[in-house]
């Protein structure tokens, strides 16, 4: 369920929805019960794996279905202009997965989609309590990962 309880942290991480993953008509696995929800404007999770695993699928589509094949194009689709300072977001994540913004990537490539994933995370929610500054264990980013990927679990 959504931990609505601790406000001093952000509210991705309270959603259990780190790319802050706005509402709409996609019925991501894990989402909290309708009832339950308490946020109108971004999803809610049931635990941190689904949301997760929602932002990294969220990733993948854009790479795999719509084209989008460097950390600019990602981004400005993720994280338009006019609700965000798009280029600083831009400037951040190839920084933090150590690649030009305008160099081919593949998230098809585990490693890749999971540092997009965790410069994402870091980008919406400032840094983490644990080591590198990361919100949650490598085991909860990974394996949501794995699961996108569909290899692992």
């Amino acid at each position: 369920m959504a931990n609505t309880s601790d406000n001093s942290r952000p509210r991705g991480i309270r959603n259990n929805n780190p790319g802050n993953i706005r509402w709409s008509n996609v019925e991501w696995r894990g989402l909290v019960p309708e009832g339950q929800r308490t946020d109108n404007t971004f999803c809610q999770f049931v635990d941190a794996f689904h949301g997760v695993r929602a932002l990294a699928l969220n990733l993948h589509t854009y790479w795999a279905n719509h084209g989008l094949h460097t950390v600019r194009a990602i981004i400005e689709r993720w994280a338009p202009p006019g609700e965000n300072d798009t280029e600083a977001y831009i400037r951040c994540v190839a920084e933090r997965m150590h690649v030009s913004a305008d160099a081919d990537i593949s998230l098809a490539d585990w490693l890749t989609l999971h540092n997009m994933v965790e410069a994402v995370i870091t980008e919406e929610n400032g840094l983490g309590p644990l080591i590198d500054g990361r919100w949650y264990e490598l085991d909860v980013t990974g394996n949501a990962v794995s699961n996108v990927l569909g290899v692992g679990k």
